[in-house]
């Protein structure tokens, strides 16, 4: 089938600072493999390949208004096309308008949910209200639902029931195996003063609540003391949150050495080159639909210590390509469970960082496992098949 299709996201490269960007980033060009064209539309700065909307309107406004006005633009930008989708409540309602206004299929990626991510509401204020409208609205109204993951659709079903289970697929995230691959060269760790004759345990995500950051910052305090910690770790979510983790962090710093945290974005080959000497990647998230970074980290042939919550275990086959932690987001004002799980985390990191042939040998695995199971041109043709039974629903609406 010839499909011309419209791709409506927030974020795209280059400026992209979490999953959904990089699944957008990665994805458009094996799309474009098997479409007759396809449009984007992101936010933000003018960029290559995108045509970008600027959330500035209304001026002053909260940032959840804003980023609607943005979506207004977008949805009047979009070109004739055969199906358009969107990814993040961020371009939710832009597909909303935009497919009403065509009258073509709508597609929604869920990467996340508002309903599972109530401190936004620190965030974003009363603005948190009109992003969880958004993404209910659009995704009770679509033609297709796209889950990243078993555990993201079943999510997405229990939060939305009015949703018909028959138009909810999954189509898991990728990682390309040619850009994340192990690179042994030493620039990058030598300048950041890790020593490579240690362990290095690393973690690479934002400063949210939704990382779990400060429970890898307590438990690092029982790691071993050679075991080297680095946290490439930044653009905390609210004032409130970065007060929390520098408040750890300086805890952390006065119990043990060996602790370098890197609050720049690092380049994506800098990343690479960091994961590659890192004996554990540390994955403490609370709530993960799927975990790309848990890709990136199997890819460079690094073991993951990760908590069991979304789709991490899809990703991560505990005992094979790393080590799985219970956690049950229920229990996280329970001050005793929490304890527990940064102690238990603290004890599957010191067991890897114990036993290198045992860590490299699940690095060897999970790198096999990203090649066998993820590759994004396997994801792009799996994508293009919900279009086309989107187009199917809608034309029979």
């Amino acid at each position: 089938m010839s499909l011309r299709v419209s791709i409506l996201t927030r974020e795209y490269p280059p400026f992209i600072y979490g999953g959904a960007g990089v699944h957008v980033g990665q994805l458009v060009p094996q799309l474009r493999k098997f479409c007759e064209s396809v449009d984007v539309q992101c936010m933000g700065e003018p960029r290559e390949g995108a045509t970008a909307h600027a959330e500035t309107y209304p001026e002053g406004a909260n940032a959840a208004i804003r980023v609607l006005g943005a979506d207004v633009s977008m949805a009047a930008a979009i070109p004739e096309v055969d199906v358009i989708h969107s990814h993040t409540w961020y371009a939710n309602f832009a597909g909303l308008v935009g497919s009403k206004f065509q009258d073509v299929p709508h597609v929604v990626t869920s990467h996340s949910l508002e309903p599972h991510r109530p401190w936004k509401a620190e965030q974003l204020g009363g603005g948190y209200r009109v992003s969880s409208w958004a993404e209910r609205t659009a995704f009770e109204d679509a033609d297709a639902v796209i889950g990243v993951s078993a555990g993201m659709a079943r999510d997405v079903l229990e939060s939305y029931p009015g949703i018909d289970p028959a138009k909810m697929h999954v189509v898991k995230n990728g990682i390309d195996p040619d850009e994340f691959r192990p690179d042994y060269n030493t620039d990058v760790v030598d300048a950041l003063g890790l020593d490579r004759d240690k362990p290095i345990v690393t973690f690479v995500g934002r400063i949210t609540r939704q990382k779990g950051l400060v429970h890898l910052v307590r438990a690092a305090a029982l790691f071993d003391p050679d075991t080297q910690l680095l946290l490439l770790a930044g653009a905390p979510d609210t004032p409130e949150i970065a007060a929390e983790f520098n408040a750890a962090f300086a805890e952390l710093k006065k119990v043990r050495a060996g602790v370098t945290w890197v609050q720049e974005m690092l380049p994506r080959a800098s990343v690479r080159q960091v994961l590659s000497h890192s004996t554990v990647f540390a994955c403490p998230s609370v709530y993960e639909p799927l975990g790309i970074v848990n890709l990136e980290a199997m890819a460079c042939e690094t073991a993951v210590v990760a908590s069991a919550v979304g789709g991490i275990p899809e990703v991560v086959v505990d005992g094979e390509t790393g080590v799985l932690v219970a956690y049950d987001p229920k229990q996280a004002g329970d001050p005793e469970f929490v304890s527990n799980f940064e102690s238990t985390f603290a004890d599957n990191v010191n067991a890897l960082t114990r036993d290198g042939d045992r860590a490299k040998a699940m690095g060897l695995a999970g790198r096999q496992r990203c090649i066998d199971e993820f590759s994004w041109e396997k994801i792009a043709k799996e994508t293009v098949a919900v279009y086309e039974k989107a187009i199917a629903a809608h034309g029979s609406r």
